[in-house]
């Protein structure tokens, strides 16, 4: 088109244009391109394999939309038997993509939030068993009470072991004080330390409302199975364990010496993730409220009668208190990681609170003066292998029960 310009005639320019004159005669007549005179690839170019089993198929779909086209085509597969081959899977699943794009149901739609300076927090706890992080090369099962800013995604952590009210008191008000202000709102997920279930008439816990009211903010709560609504939090989990696993890497071992060097650690990986986000930080620092005079007790206090096996229940596991005190009523203070045993105003135990539940903790020192005076009653002892101070008394009892059945729980 451009030689055809400048030459003067027409066969000039289709030869410079390497082309035969009565093509070039063509594409000056119908005045476009060959590409613009290119027909859409509309037809089918092979008979349709599943045509006769396709409305069926619809159906199936229609019905269950978490249907997946694998399980669907082996659904085929079973009962015509040798009608479709494992290579046609490919294209039966482009088809129920097809279908699903252009006449299944409609599908989920995540709405974009716009954030504003101070105005919203969310927190919850995430496990982290799945970086392999180990303390004096034993494994440190453990978890991350996690809370961010949904405007600057400022974020801290504090380390606990279960999800008990305690922790997630303790690691709240811990990011308050290092954030150094209150936001209007806190969400979180349906944490039972929190919320209470839909039939309670009160939405959060009492203690929970508690924690609320002294630090001056208002909460929120998820609708049950909807994780996106606390989204912002999830995402940082999903972040902050990718980054921390990379950090990992690069220092070379999982392995720490002790639990404190392991939090210095994970604080200075929190404070490198938001060494980036000074600026929308410092606009929400201009607005968060202030804090309380004082921070609210991290603890509880409830009372717990010792049974006649000198033990107490605290928070569904069995821990062994002094014969002395079997039949007394106690006072029991609930840390998030020990408690601490009163009688009559006086502390007289602190024990590290057992992970999980029906677990037992048993000190062989508070009962083995009544074991010296009934010794057939270590046989059967239901906490038993908790009065072993050391494995060489277990090596010396199974000794003597081999020797000596008779006078082994004797001796």
């Amino acid at each position: 088109m451009e030689l055809k310009k400048k030459e003067k005639t027409t066969a000039t320019a289709a030869a410079k244009a390497d082309m035969d004159e009565k093509t070039a005669r063509k594409y000056i007549r119908l005045g476009k391109l060959p590409s613009q005179e290119k027909k859409p690839h509309t037809w089918k170019n092979r008979v349709d394999p599943f045509i006769e089993i396709w409305e069926e198929a619809k159906g199936l779909l229609k019905n269950n939309s978490g249907l997946e086209a694998k399980s669907l085509f082996e659904h085929f597969q079973r009962i015509e038997p040798g009608k479709f081959s494992d290579g046609q899977i490919r294209t039966f699943q482009r088809r129920v993509k097809r279908w699903r794009a252009l006449e299944g149901p409609a599908r989920e739609v995540f709405f974009p939030q716009q954030h504003f300076p101070g105005e919203l927090c969310e927190s919850d706890f995430t496990w982290m068993k799945s970086l392999g992080v180990t303390i004096q090369n034993l494994p440190f099962d453990h978890l991350i009470y996690h809370f961010v800013l949904t405007y600057s995604n400022w974020e801290t952590g504090t380390l606990c072991f279960s999800e008990s009210f305690e922790s997630m008191s303790a690691g709240f008000q811990n990011a308050l004080w290092e954030l150094g202000g209150v936001p209007k709102r806190h969400r979180t997920d349906r944490l039972s330390a929190a919320v209470h279930k839909d039939c309670n008439p009160e939405e959060f816990t009492q203690r929970y409302r508690s924690l609320l009211r002294h630090n001056g903010i208002t909460g929120e709560k998820i609708r049950a199975g909807e994780a996106h609504e606390n989204g912002d939090i999830e995402q940082r989990h999903h972040r902050f364990k990718k980054a921390l696993d990379q950090a990992l890497m690069l220092r070379g071992s999982r392995d720490f010496e002790s639990r404190e060097e392991y939090e210095t650690f994970l604080q200075k990986l929190f404070a490198q993730l938001n060494a980036g986000r000074k600026e929308r930080f410092k606009e929400e620092i201009k607005v968060l409220r202030r804090l309380p005079v004082r921070r609210l007790d991290d603890f509880r206090w409830f009372e717990a009668r010792v049974g006649p096996s000198s033990t107490i229940q605290v928070a569904k596991n069995t821990y062994s208190l002094n014969s002395r005190l079997n039949g007394e009523t106690v006072r029991v203070k609930l840390y998030a990681e020990y408690f601490e045993v009163y009688y009559a105003q006086k502390k007289i135990n602190r024990i590290p609170r057992l992970r999980g539940e029906r677990q037992h903790y048993i000190q062989y020192r508070h009962i083995i003066d009544s074991l010296v005076r009934k010794p057939g009653a270590f046989e059967n002892y239901r906490y038993k292998k908790d009065l072993f101070p050391t494995i060489r008394f277990r090596m010396a009892y199974d000794y003597l029960c081999e020797r000596r059945p008779v006078r082994a729980n004797k001796e």
